[in-house]
């Protein structure tokens, strides 16, 4: 079992994180290799780290059996999608604010080592999603999140016209739309008035960013349909970003194609949690704030 272990060298006090998982996945005898993006402290490394292996994230996720994403779920999604080509396992570690996706803090990584060695944590499917547009093809949409459509810097709405599998099913304005994944449910997505979409379910959900009408609300499809979002903006430009981190701009009106992707993402989890003990500790969904209240 060899663990990849990819941080995130921007977040405070790095290097003695991934000090202390070393220090844990070395004495319990498993074999691990670290991005090269950590030489950057190569002069304040300790001497377990000075003995490390180092590698570019490229050969690292090659070579590793499941990568070990450091930082938060930002940092997990950029690993993600570093893995999108591979069916390598990732497993997050949260050193940032929510760490939803990333379920693991620092504290407790040393406990989870044991369901490494002995292969008793699961490995659960992901759907991502995969996008085009008609003016630039070679643009790579890829989200395991989300893909979000949006008037960019402008003031003004976008009509935004929605067709499935070619049948049409609405048109109205708005700042934008999220198409989103269950993964996704519960980021941007949620904030927009979406659901919460259990990740073993497998459908999209598109949820429309302040329309201006009282009845437009979100729509839940089959992951099997392919979704066309024809866009006209009244300023040159409209935005489409995908897990908020990789942006393309392009001329209006615009066309763009989403489906899921034929590659899911391969999440770790531990074999002692499930997604609705996650969602009531990270996003404290279905607790009654009164009775937390008056227990004070």
């Amino acid at each position: 079992m060899k663990i990849g272990i990819i941080p995130n060298v921007t977040k405070p006090d790095i290097l003695n994180v991934v000090s202390r998982c070393v220090e844990d996945i070395q004495k319990n005898d498993l074999e691990y290799v670290v991005s090269d993006s950590m030489l950057k402290f190569e002069k304040e490394f300790n001497a377990l780290l000075k003995k490390s292996k180092f590698l570019t994230d490229d050969e690292l996720i090659k070579t590793s059996d499941f990568v070990l994403s450091i930082g938060g779920d930002g940092t997990m999604l950029t690993t993600a999608y570093l893995l999108r080509n591979y069916s390598t396992p990732l497993l997050g570690i949260n050193i940032g604010k929510l760490g939803f996706l990333a379920e693991f803090d620092i504290e407790i990584f040393d406990s989870f080592i044991n369901e490494i060695k002995s292969k008793t944590y699961i490995v659960e499917e992901r759907m991502a999603l995969v996008g085009r547009s008609e003016h630039n093809k070679q643009d790579e949409l890829y989200a395991i999140n989300d893909i979000v459509i949006d008037k960019g810097p402008w003031q003004k709405m976008i009509e935004l016209t929605i067709k499935v599998d070619d049948d049409y099913v609405s048109t109205f304005s708005a700042d934008g739309i999220v198409i989103a994944t269950p993964t996704g449910s519960t980021g941007y997505s949620l904030s927009t008035g979406g659901p919460i979409v259990n990740p073993k379910a497998n459908v999209i959900a598109l949820s429309p960013i302040a329309p201006h009408t009282l009845n437009m609300r979100p729509l839940v499809l089959s992951s099997d349909q392919k979704i066309t979002i024809i866009v006209n903006s009244p300023h040159e430009k409209i935005q489409v970003s995908c897990d908020g981190q990789r942006v393309y701009t392009y001329s209006s009106p615009a066309a763009i194609y989403i489906q899921k992707s034929d590659k899911p993402v391969n999440l770790v989890h531990s074999s002692k949690t499930n997604y609705f003990e996650i969602l009531r500790n990270k996003l404290y969904w279905g607790l009654d704030v009164r009775k937390t209240n008056n227990s004070k």
